[in-house]
């Protein structure tokens, strides 16, 4: 059985986030999905520490805050660092990645350009995500 996600997106592209509620509702999920448009918008919500989301999908170029400071501040809370963080990002270069799963991400994931390919990598994702025993902090 799938347990229900509460997912905090972070994703700057206006047309990435809708293509992402797309592929959510032809999946007919009843996943939960918060949206933040830059990563200090994540961290405003995340410090409040109230609904706090079971996984955070972040995209890594984004003004403001980018993902990879996004995720500095992330792993150095107490309780957000247990938050699965993953990359949802379409940067393929290995010292993004590298610096990535240093700092302590779940997982790395190259958007495809086509719809399909990116559908089906999102359906195996959360499906994933959404059978493991998650920690709710």
């Amino acid at each position: 059985m799938q347990n229900k996600l509460t997912i905090l997106l972070i994703e700057d592209d206006q047309i990435e986030v809708m293509k992402f509620n797309r592929i959510l509702t032809k999946m007919e999920s009843k996943h939960n999905v918060i949206e933040a448009n830059n990563g200090e918008e994540a961290l405003d919500f995340l410090f409040k520490k109230e609904n706090l989301p079971n996984i955070i999908l972040l995209d890594l170029n984004m003004p403001k805050v980018n993902g990879i400071e996004f995720l500095k501040v992330l792993k150095n809370d107490d309780v957000l660092k247990y938050i699965p963080t993953i990359v949802l990002t379409t940067s393929n270069n290995h010292k993004d990645i590298l610096e990535c799963y240093k700092i302590g991400i779940a997982g790395y994931m190259v958007k495809p350009l086509k719809y399909e390919d990116y559908k089906n990598k999102l359906i195996k994702l959360l499906s994933y995500w959404s059978v493991n025993e998650l920690i709710t902090v």
